[in-house]
């Protein structure tokens, strides 16, 4: 209770277990100490260093290719968390088609490596300039 990312789904109650398992092993692995269970835990936010470097092209980018007319995104944030398709290419088509630049290998789907790739390319008048 109050723990956040504390869950676990599957196919089996066994499997489900194992997922809640895994969650604890993760959360344990980064905190020094884990609080007692029914306390109020505060939300923690992922970093968003490397995705602030690019405002222009995330809010654009979120509306043209995710489809969506705003998100919260973090430097972890990736395609995989706004699909549920098997693979990424319907996306990394989109994007090649939109910014002109191939990104089907990043297979993370990070959108930091993304944008990153995007601002590296050569620039295309659909780029939008941050700077």
């Amino acid at each position: 209770m109050n723990w956040p990312g504390m869950s676990g789904g599957g196919s089996t109650k066994l499997e489900a277990l194992e997922e809640l398992r895994k969650g604890l092993d993760r959360l344990k692995a980064a905190k020094q100490t884990l609080p007692r269970p029914g306390t109020r835990v505060p939300i923690e936010f992922a970093a968003r260093d490397r995705v602030d470097q690019h405002p222009k092209l995330a809010k654009d980018f979120i509306q043209r290719v995710l489809g969506v007319e705003c998100a919260w995104i973090s430097d972890e944030s990736s395609l995989w968390d706004f699909h549920g398709d098997e693979t990424n290419d319907r996306l990394n088509e989109k994007i090649c088609q939109i910014y002109g630049v191939d990104v089907s290998d990043i297979s993370s789907g990070k959108l930091a490596d993304i944008f990153d790739r995007i601002t590296k390319s050569p620039v295309t008048e659909d780029l939008p300039r941050d700077h």
